[in-house]
């Protein structure tokens, strides 16, 4: 199932494909993660394949862990959300 919004400005399944890596970034399971978010397993799992989206306060808690992981004092944590950042939310050229 294809979705066609956007959600912080990632089309669905990549906002899939960002929560899997933000996740194995931080070195969580889905478990753990989804306690983190304050959700259940079967949530992170239906979001990360692509079967369910996230909803907009869950969306703020993973920009945030992203604005986390940039601020971060370890250089390889900060080098891999900017490579997410870049990755899932590329900079469009306005027209002018």
């Amino acid at each position: 199932m294809a979705f066609h919004q956007d959600y912080l400005g990632v089309r669905q399944p990549a906002i899939g494909q960002l929560i899997r890596e933000l996740r194995q970034t931080l070195q969580l399971t889905q478990e753990k993660f989804a306690t983190q978010l304050g959700v259940t397993f079967p949530t992170i799992n239906r979001w990360e394949n692509g079967h369910a989206t996230p909803s907009p306060l869950a969306l703020r808690q993973i920009d945030t862990l992203l604005n986390q992981l940039s601020e971060s004092s370890d250089a390889t944590l900060r080098k891999r959300s900017q490579a997410m950042r870049e990755k899932y939310f590329p900079v469009r050229e306005l027209n002018a």
